[in-house]
Order: structure tokens, then C-alpha cells, then sequence
């Protein structure tokens, strides 16, 4: 997948940060919000689209636009940056499908052991026991 491609659909937008902070809150737009829409991307494929649907589903709006937020920083660039490699993040994690998980089988050899090793015990404890003279 060209991440760079993805990153030509992404919509910045600088606004005013929230909070204490001075003079310099109330003049300077610092806080970037990025917008990704889902359902319009050129550059994902159908299936893509899915998997990213259904892994950030809490993340989505109705809309299936995805929506983040960036004060972290005094510098509008640097909250570009970090909101960026944050939604890159996103996507990896959200295009991530595991591998199908398959059951191991208990291999005969270990069978044999313990049900020998049960024996065994078994008869220890047999000898343990007081003679029957019936």
C-alpha cells in the first residue's frame, strides 16, 4: 500500500487550541485536526476498506470519516507531524489481519508417556497397599 498516495485524500485543518495557555492560545492556531474520509478513498481497495471499517469502527463517525486531533505541541507544524504518523499508525494497525490460529495436536509419543508414567504410579501405590488374604 503507497501511504504517500493515502496522504493526498487527508484534509488538515489548523484551529484554535483549547485550555489554559495564555495569550498565545487565544491568537495562534496550533491544534491540527486531520480528517480522512473512508468511503471516498481512491487509493484503498474494497476489501481494504472493510477490514479498515470493521478494525476502527470506534474510531469512525457515522459518516465513515476518520477524525484526529493534535494540541500536543506549541508549533502547528510539529501537531502535523505527529497527527500524521499518528493516522499512519492508525492504518497499519487497522489493516493488520492475524493469522488464522490452527489447533496442535497432542503428539502419540507424549500420550504413551503419561499414560505409562500413570501406570507406574498406579503401581507404587498398589504395592503400598496391605496384602488381601482372602
Amino acid at each position: 500500500m503507497d501511504f504517500q498516495a493515502i496522504l493526498s485524500e487527508v484534509k488538515y485543518k489548523a484551529v484554535r487550541s483549547s485550555g489554559a495557555g495564555g495569550q498565545n492560545v487565544n491568537k495562534v492556531s496550533s491544534k491540527v485536526v486531520l480528517t480522512f474520509d473512508l468511503h471516498n478513498s481512491l487509493m484503498l481497495s474494497e476489501e481494504e476498506k472493510l477490514v479498515l471499517e470493521t478494525n476502527l469502527r470506534h474510531r469512525l463517525t457515522s459518516d465513515l470519516i476518520l477524525i484526529l486531533n493534535c494540541d500536543e505541541d506549541r508549533s502547528q507544524l510539529k501537531n502535523k507531524e505527529i497527527v500524521t504518523k499518528r493516522f499512519l499508525d492508525i492504518l497499519k494497525k487497522g489493516l493488520y489481519v492475524p493469522k488464522e490460529r490452527k489447533p496442535t495436536k497432542i503428539p502419540k509419543a507424549a500420550i504413551r508417556k503419561r499414560i505409562k508414567d500413570k501406570k507406574n504410579i498406579s503401581d507404587i501405590k498398589q504395592s503400598r497397599r496391605k496384602p488381601n488374604l482372602d
